[in-house]
């Protein structure tokens, strides 16, 4: 019973911080100690959504976000993935390849917006094409790095037993990478959303950044802080997903066993 109390606790403590800052944003803002215009208090922008809401032009622009942000990642998360363990598996292709991969990797992905423009319009194909870069070099780096990190004394010893080279990767090898894989994944997520605040406030007609960036022609603070909430809490409900699907796949892993 005792440890179920200490559970229970230990799960309420990462929220104490942000509702006491959502208290002293509601009294702050309420007393006009912070402009409530420039500022509007948590129960306004609450409100705010229900209405969105009802209308369905909050659930409108969420969906088309969502399905640019999906379909990026699936674009450039994939190929990052299929590169990383080509190069990882294959020294030649490492050899051939990553150096140039790398050279890209260092030019920032949204100096590119441009010129992306320029390419491919203000439509959707410019947007999944700016989140796909974004989301490519994590995986990548990190698939690549975790192939590359595998214990070779386990491969030898796979050898050993007899194992197929189909065996070796799905046995040792692509187990063995998994958790840098997953730590690329997270953190390609968190610039998933990051790339797709920027292409939607500068070049678009719809989503979220969209909603965010007509508000401010009308001074709708509250639409505003809405949209960045919105952003906020797609990103941490990605995040938490991908750290279920981790420690649901890693379950062998001893670092995640010790987690229970």
């Amino acid at each position: 019973m005792k440890n179920t109390k200490v559970f229970k606790f230990e799960g309420i403590i990462p929220w104490l911080v942000p509702v006491l800052l959502l208290l002293i944003w509601q009294i702050c803002s309420v007393n006009e100690i912070i402009s409530s215009r420039l500022f509007p208090p948590p129960t306004a922008i609450i409100l705010t959504a229900i209405d969105l809401f009802k209308s369905g032009e909050l659930y409108y622009h969420m969906g088309i976000s969502t399905y640019r942000a999906l379909v990026g990642l699936l674009i450039g998360g994939g190929i990052g993935f299929i590169l990383g363990l080509i190069n990882g598996l294959f020294p030649f292709a490492g050899r051939f390849f990553d150096s140039t991969i790398q050279m890209v990797r260092n030019v920032p992905h949204l100096a590119l917006i441009p010129l992306v423009i320029i390419w491919f319009g203000i439509g959707e194909t410019a947007k999944i094409f700016l989140v796909s870069l974004g989301v490519f070099f994590p995986i990548y780096v990190n698939t690549y790095h975790g192939i590359r990190t595998v214990d070779r004394g386990l491969i030898e010893m796979g050898r050993v037993y007899g194992l197929s080279a189909w065996e070796l990767f799905r046995k040792i090898i692509l187990p063995g990478a998994l958790p840098s894989i997953f730590v690329g994944l997270r953190y390609s997520l968190g610039l998933m959303w990051l790339t797709l605040i920027v292409a939607e406030t500068i070049a678009s007609d719809s989503g979220i950044g969209y909603m965010a960036m007509n508000a401010r022609e009308f001074m709708k603070t509250d639409v505003i802080i809405l949209s960045i909430i919105i952003y906020a809490l797609l990103g941490k409900l990605a995040d938490i997903l991908a750290k279920l699907i981790e420690e649901k796949t890693l379950k062998w892993h001893p670092s995640y066993a010790k987690k229970k």
